[in-house]
């Protein structure tokens, strides 16, 4: 998924619900974990329906999971200060 295909799902108003329900689940992490770790880097494209039926975990769940993720790996790829030259 690429950035504006999450949009729909962040700028809904019940965005931030979702996302502290998910962090509520007993296997979020783990679930993050192993995503992070092993699906992404077989299938770093892979769709959040995709995701959640490969692992049996709810939409919503593999929606967080797959955003926060693209989220952190923008971050880690944008330089923190831009070059002046």
């Amino acid at each position: 998924m690429g950035e504006g295909e999450f949009d729909r799902y962040v700028n809904n108003p019940l965005w931030p619900i979702l996302v502290k329900t998910v962090h509520a689940m007993v296997m979020y992490r783990h679930h993050k974990f192993y995503v992070k770790e092993k699906i992404i880097r077989e299938k770093p494209n892979i769709s959040p329906r995709k995701l959640a039926a490969d692992l049996g975990i709810p939409l919503g769940e593999a929606l967080v999971i797959l955003y926060e993720i693209k989220s952190e790996e923008e971050k880690r790829a944008k330089p923190d200060h831009p070059s002046t030259t």
